[in-house]
């Protein structure tokens, strides 16, 4: 058996019930957080919170060489974590189809994800999303702007009235240092390179969902790069056309200008 666990947000007590108990079940817990990590916790931290030896897996041992994890879970009980909710990332899917093909039986625990979070603090209504994309550091793509296929998908969600989530980028080198090796893109970087496009469109920041103290700040691109919203991770949300409801969540849980919002 092949469970995927999502770890949720932000630190070691961020998992479900339901998550918790299938990982003390597990004969073996295998992870990966180079899609995204808890900022909150450290692989020693979660070892030691829940009782269990975690076998982190990078980038390559999880997509070109997953034979330790599949053998692992045809002969017992296996977990695969990930930071936030599994199957967000394909990733994850091959490896659920990979294990399938090979007969293991598979099931999903869904952890808190990034998408749900934005929605719920942000105050802006998850129907009204539409496709997501990461903006990543310039210097993985060669380039100093942002790329056309994201800024394409930023203007077509636009166009059809509907908001944007933004992932930002991460670089993380080994998953078990504290901080060991890890790169990531902050709102107000990510800011001033869209505000190269639209610097007076409306954005909102949201730094640390799930932690005890997020921040949620809306206001124009080029005001956001401005600004700085504290230690990792996060994440940028454009709105498109903005519901009255929407509107006033936005002027009271995100402090956005008047001025940037439609009137009632």
């Amino acid at each position: 058996m092949l469970t995927f666990v999502g770890l949720g947000l932000y630190d070691e007590r961020s998992i479900t019930v339901k998550g918790r108990d299938a990982l003390h079940r597990a004969d073996r817990a295998f992870a990966e957080f180079y899609t995204s990590r808890l900022v909150g916790t450290s692989v020693a931290e979660l070892e030691a919170h829940h009782g269990v030896d975690i076998e982190v897996r990078d980038r390559a041992g999880v997509e070109r060489d997953p034979a330790p994890i599949l053998d692992a879970a045809a002969d017992g009980d296996v977990v695969f974590l990930t930071a936030g909710d599994s199957m967000i990332s394909t990733t994850h899917v091959d490896l659920r189809l990979r294990a399938i093909d090979r007969g293991i039986d598979t099931r999903v625990i869904h952890g808190v994800s990034a998408a749900s979070a934005a929605s719920g603090l942000t105050g802006l209504q998850n129907y009204r999303f539409g496709k997501a994309v990461t903006l990543p550091f310039p210097r993985a793509h060669g380039g100093d702007d942002v790329p056309a296929s994201v800024a394409d998908s930023v203007e077509t969600n636009r166009e059809r009235g509907l908001h944007t989530l933004v992932y930002l980028d991460i670089k993380v080198d080994d998953g078990r240092g504290a901080n060991a090796g890890e790169t990531y893109m902050t709102a107000d970087r990510a800011a001033e390179l869209l505000a190269t496009e639209w610097p007076d469109t409306l954005a909102v920041a949201v730094a640390r969902a799930g932690s005890p103290d997020p921040v949620v700040a809306a206001d124009r691109l080029s005001v956001l790069a401005t600004r700085t919203f504290g230690d990792p991770l996060h994440l940028l949300v454009v709105p498109g056309e903005v519901h009255h409801v929407e509107a006033d969540a936005l002027r009271t849980l995100a402090g956005a200008p008047a001025d940037t919002l439609p009137e009632n």
